[in-house]
């Protein structure tokens, strides 16, 4: 069976009972969650974000939650990191974590590898592997 596809945020929302966002932030993908894709995802739909908090427009994200208009959220990102929204604490439709996406022992060995990797690299060549601008 194919997967299906979905040409917009909202149409996959239209689509989903549980729409989890895996995107990276910036500018290309600010709000892209807004106040048109929850409606999109109604009032038996669910919101997960674990890519980035300035994909979700948290003002809108407030006012579904408080409108009924979508059934809850899972969150472990935030647009303050680390700052939670006020209306989102102590919400029985909201669930809130840290970011913890990187917390598995496979992906901090191979964290603390690059480090290293990076280390011997610029120690031997004065280049890193990874260099950040």
């Amino acid at each position: 069976m194919p997967w299906a596809y979905h040409d917009s945020p909202v149409a996959l929302a239209e689509a989903s009972d549980v729409l989890v966002v895996l995107t990276p932030g910036g500018a290309d993908t600010g709000h892209l969650v807004d106040a048109v894709v929850l409606d999109a995802l109604g009032p038996e739909g669910y919101l997960v974000n674990v890519a980035r908090g300035s994909v979700v427009d948290e003002d809108a994200l407030v006012a579904a939650l408080e409108g009924g208009r979508i059934a809850g959220a899972g969150l472990d990102v935030f647009a303050d990191e680390p700052n939670v929204p006020a209306a989102l604490l102590g919400r029985d439709d909201v669930v809130l974590l840290p970011h913890v996406g990187s917390a598995t022992v496979q992906t901090r060995e191979a964290m603390a590898t690059l480090v290293l990797d990076n280390v011997a690299s610029f120690l031997a060549k004065g280049e890193l592997l990874t260099p950040v601008n």
